[in-house]
């Protein structure tokens, strides 16, 4: 049996590149690249362990983590899947990226990403969902809901939800939001 002596770090291709410059992302806008290379917005660089490529299986403990790169709000975006049991009852758990385009980010491959990851994210199975963005899924309400739900999972199982953050992402980039 192998031990480890401390923790790994696993990143898209774009996103290890990014770690391991310290910060320095070539599709951030000049002056915040200026923030990165003067000292101020960056950080000591990192090993990245592993490069996860789309559709990769990564094991923490008994979960099964599938990777889908959804690049879009940067280049090296990952969104995961993984499926969780309330009791006898299977359950699919979408842990989506970011799908606002911001305003420093701009990068060739940006919008034929942006499609892919609306195409991609749409085809997920799933019953309960997240993203960084706690509001966009309900963070609040469903933590309050669960405390007297006669099911404390009920709350989160939010499929609607997650068709809804998707279509509107998808909205606000056909609009050409920024933010």
């Amino acid at each position: 049996m192998q031990r480890l002596s401390g923790a790994e770090l696993w990143a898209s291709e774009a996103s290890a590149r990014v770690i391991s410059s310290g910060g320095d992302d070539p599709n951030i806008a000049l002056p915040v690249r200026a923030l990165v290379w003067s000292g101020i917005a960056g950080y000591q660089g990192a090993r990245v362990d592993h490069v996860v490529r789309d559709g990769d299986i990564v094991r923490l403990g008994p979960i099964a983590l599938t990777a889908h790169i959804t690049g879009g709000h940067t280049s090296g975006c990952t969104s995961w899947s993984f499926s969780v049991r309330d009791n006898d009852r299977p359950l699919h758990v979408v842990s989506a990226c970011s799908l606002k385009v911001l305003g420093g980010m701009r990068y060739r491959e940006q919008g034929a990403q942006m499609e892919r990851s609306f195409s991609q994210l749409r085809s997920l199975p799933v019953d309960i969902w997240v993203t960084s963005h706690a509001r966009l899924w309900g963070r609040y309400r469903k933590f309050i809901a669960r405390d007297t739900a006669a099911n404390p999972v009920a709350p989160f199982i939010d499929p609607e939800g997650y068709r809804a953050y998707v279509d509107s992402a998808e909205a606000r980039f056909r609009r050409g939001a920024v933010y």
